[in-house]
């Protein structure tokens, strides 16, 4: 819920404020959509620098396929993703991501999408250790599906706006995103939803940190009440999402500096 300080809630004002800052992000960093679902596995509490070392490790033992990765001993994957830290954990919940796809889709994640978005989406939850964001990133990042993805960057932003409440409730905000959409084509939805996300990200590491905010020159200054930040941040949702999603390779800060210099500039009227 809206507190009554707050501006009105408009994921799509957001959107568009964003954009013009930083343009499109071009997402998510990775050569396959299976790739994408490894990497969505493995960012869980890590930066993204670590998974990107993981993944380099896979590649090197040409086991970015399903194939690939279940032909890998348990002890050979686990050494593999030691940089992603806790790789026992993860080597499990990879493997067992791997037989989900293998066993339900012949390990072909374009199949996945003949199923209905939140279907497949109960079914990725009950495969051990994918959560609703992992879940969400899959979907929306490598099927294709019309789904946003909450994370810490996303609560960090809307909270401090007053638009949620720090414990809001995972599905009922991501709801509350989505309905911004209703009615657009799909197409239009899943671009949208994943530019949006990636967008929350670069503000959320490089302007809405979660000590010593840079609110004065962030693109989404002019939607902040007037009495400024409402709430801090609950840190107990950001220790349980993680931190370093893979947005953290994009925008750069030279190419995002320039757009925002301009954008702050000339736009601070309202859309």
């Amino acid at each position: 819920m809206t507190t009554p300080q707050a501006q009105p809630f408009r994921p799509r004002k957001i959107l568009a404020r964003l954009l013009r800052a930083f343009g499109t992000q071009r997402w998510w960093p990775a050569r396959t959509p299976f790739e994408v679902c490894v990497g969505a596995v493995l960012t869980q509490n890590t930066a993204w620098k670590n998974v990107e070392r993981a993944i380099a490790a896979l590649r090197e033992a040409r086991a970015l396929t399903p194939h690939g990765l279940r032909a890998l001993s348990r002890s050979a994957l686990a050494r593999r993703l030691r940089p992603a830290g806790y790789f026992n954990v993860k080597e499990r919940r990879l493997r067992a991501f791997v037989a989900f796809l293998t066993d339900e889709f012949g390990g072909a994640v374009a199949r996945m999408r003949q199923i209905e978005t939140h279907a497949l989406r109960r079914r990725l939850l009950e495969v051990h250790g994918i959560g609703r964001e992992t879940a969400d990133s899959i979907l929306g990042y490598a099927v294709g599906k019309p789904i946003f993805v909450v994370d810490a960057y996303t609560r960090r932003i809307f909270s401090r706006h007053g638009w949620i409440r720090d414990d809001e409730d995972y599905d009922t905000l991501r709801a509350r995103v989505e309905r911004a959409w209703a009615g657009l084509s799909a197409q239009r939805r899943v671009r949208d939803f994943n530019e949006l996300h990636a967008l929350l990200v670069a503000v959320g590491k490089d302007y809405c940190r979660p000590r010593a905010p840079r609110c004065a020159v962030c693109p989404l200054r002019a939607m902040l009440p007037s009495s400024g930040i409402l709430a801090p941040t609950a840190a107990r949702h950001e220790r349980k999402a993680g931190v370093g999603r893979p947005q953290e390779r994009t925008p750069s800060h030279s190419r995002s500096g320039r757009r925002l210099e301009g954008f702050l500039r000339h736009s601070e009227r309202s859309l």
